[in-house]
């Protein structure tokens, strides 16, 4: 509109002269010359259209061109849509791979993750992991078995308080983290348990903190200590059967020359001074014969143990073994005052029991043992008025448990001595030890709780005597 305001402006300035130019087609009579009109008007018309078409080509032309411009911008912008949509596309690509491999490593450290916890938690170890507050931030499976309680209840917790029979004091935690060095610590009770606690300080993390190894070695150590005892008791029967055979020849000779001199004194000598004789030698020589056949007997039994010694066991009636071991001990043991273990009143109350897997020449040398200690206390208290000896043996089955009792009414143990008599005996113990090493029952004990997996005690009054307890458990 703007470019035909000109025109219009032309047209409305051109009124006043059109007034003027109106005479020029009009005659000399004032009619009008309508063929000057009509050629007048046609070439303003074709002037007018003239103009409209140069306007109209100017349009165009400008249009074109604008058309022009456009389609190289949108050339343009096409391209760097294209260039973008290509730029996106490989940032696309590039990102799908980063994920890609972010998701590889997630799923590798996962699969790590769960691989070392199954470690952890397979490890027949106690794995405790504290940091620098005494917090617990690790807890394997093993320490949820021993101590009871699940990790989702233990981590963040401080160790003492959630597991406080732990053998480890707050200061060895704190000098382990102090001094970044690691710590051993060997917890024992003989014959109950065996622990090795081990401290590792954790170094060049964001957290220092330090990793607790619990490791119980009972097994392994009690399996230690049946083979070393095994080996001492192979020993022991190689110097029994050593010793009975160098002490048998000279005590074979002098069985053989008491029995010489009584011969020689029966054909040396006349009646009447052998009967002088017989009053004063023979009661010598028989006291003589009979230590010299008691001897020969506590031989026998050393060959015996040395000869029949196995460490494999086998069902065994346990009253077939208390009753050997009596005959033994009647035919081995005797004071110097003349008291004999045959003088002893022997009780036995047996009821039916089950066999029981034994080794016997181990058990038989317990139940020796043990009569002999009893026959010790009784001749303690010989001589006393209206006493009688006596041993009381009970063999009774109970919860699937056979249960042996030897009770003797001699000369009761102190307390002192009840605490030490199942002890081993050393050479460097002071010599205020109320038990001596002859009276106790370490060994005896050793092979009822290790080789039996049984159970021993003694119970005991000064006046009224000892009784010593044995189980054994029946497996069905």
């Amino acid at each position: 509109m703007k470019k035909f305001l000109p025109i219009s402006c032309l047209f409305a300035l051109s009124f006043p002269v059109q007034a003027s130019l109106i005479d020029i087609f009009k005659d000399e009579e004032g009619r009008t010359k309508w063929q000057h009109v009509a050629n007048f008007s046609s070439s303003v018309l074709i002037l007018l259209l003239l103009v409209t078409v140069v306007f109209l080509l100017i349009a165009h032309r400008r249009a074109k061109k604008s058309n022009a411009e456009l389609n190289e911008i949108r050339k343009f912008l096409e391209q760097r849509v294209q260039e973008r949509t290509a730029n996106l596309r490989a940032a696309n690509i590039a990102l799908e791979g980063e994920i890609k491999k972010h998701m590889e490593t997630a799923f590798q450290l996962r699969v790590s993750e769960a691989y070392i916890k199954s470690i952890l938690d397979s490890m027949p170890i106690m794995l405790i992991g504290l940091n620098s507050k005494m917090e617990i931030i690790q807890w394997n499976r093993w320490a949820e078995t021993t101590t009871g309680m699940d990790s989702d209840i233990a981590l963040g917790k401080n160790l003492w308080d959630a597991y406080p029979a732990i053998s480890l004091a707050p200061q060895q935690v704190e000098e382990v983290l102090k001094q970044g060095k690691n710590l051993t610590i060997k917890h024992t009770q003989r014959g109950q348990y065996y622990f090795d606690i081990t401290l590792y300080a954790v170094k060049d993390q964001k957290e220092t903190g330090v990793v607790i190894l619990v490791d119980d070695i009972t097994k392994r150590m009690k399996a230690e200590n049946k083979l070393v005892q095994r080996d001492k008791i192979s020993a022991m029967g190689e110097l029994a059967s050593a010793m009975a055979h160098d002490i048998s020849s000279p005590l074979q000779t002098i069985l053989t020359t008491l029995g010489v001199v009584r011969q020689q004194l029966a054909e040396k000598f006349h009646q009447d001074e052998l009967n002088g004789l017989t009053n004063i030698l023979t009661p010598m020589l028989t006291n003589a014969e009979d230590s010299g056949k008691q001897a020969s007997a506590i031989i026998q039994n050393l060959l015996e143990f040395s000869r029949n010694h196995d460490d494999t066991s086998q069902p065994t009636n346990i009253t077939e073994v208390v009753n050997h071991s009596l005959d033994i001990a009647a035919s081995l043991l005797s004071h110097p005052s003349g008291f004999r273990f045959s003088d002893i009143k022997i009780v036995r109350q047996y009821e039916k029991v089950a066999k029981i897997p034994l080794i016997v020449s181990e058990i038989q040398q317990v139940f020796l043992s043990l009569f002999r200690h009893a026959f010790h206390y009784l001749s303690e208290r010989m001589g006393a008025s209206g006493f009688v000896p006596e041993i009381q043996v009970d063999i009774n089955e109970l919860y699937d448990a056979i249960w042996v009792k030897i009770h003797h009414n001699g000369k009761g143990l102190s307390a002192e001595e009840q605490l030490e008599i199942f002890e081993p005996y050393f050479s460097n113990m002071s010599e205020g030890t109320t038990c001596p090493i002859e009276h106790r029952l370490s060994f005896s004990h050793f092979i009822i709780t290790e080789h039996h997996a049984g159970q021993m005690a003694v119970t005991s009054d000064l006046e009224l005597g000892t009784t010593f307890h044995i189980q054994f458990q029946v497996t069905k």
